[in-house]
């Protein structure tokens, strides 16, 4: 299957997104230092939720598609 190469590279996408958002939020002062930091420790963390629950449906898909060939039989 293709399906986890292309969410890995979602993956990576997000992490590399969410860091440069992180970084630019550093420079931004005052209460945006904070919020950059959370971004940059949280928004990986985010982005690695997303993805595995993208999996999630995905095994869930080939599970309900196996019990309906087990059934018809």
């Amino acid at each position: 299957m293709i399906t986890p190469v292309v969410i890995q590279i979602i993956f990576w996408i997000g992490v590399v997104v969410t860091m440069i958002a992180g970084f630019i939020q550093l420079f931004g002062g005052g209460f945006a230092v904070m919020t950059g930091f959370l971004t940059i420790i949280l928004g990986p963390i985010a982005v690695r939720i997303y993805c595995e629950i993208i999996i999630i449906f995905f095994k869930i898909n080939d599970h309900l598609r196996a019990i309906q060939q087990n059934t018809q039989r």
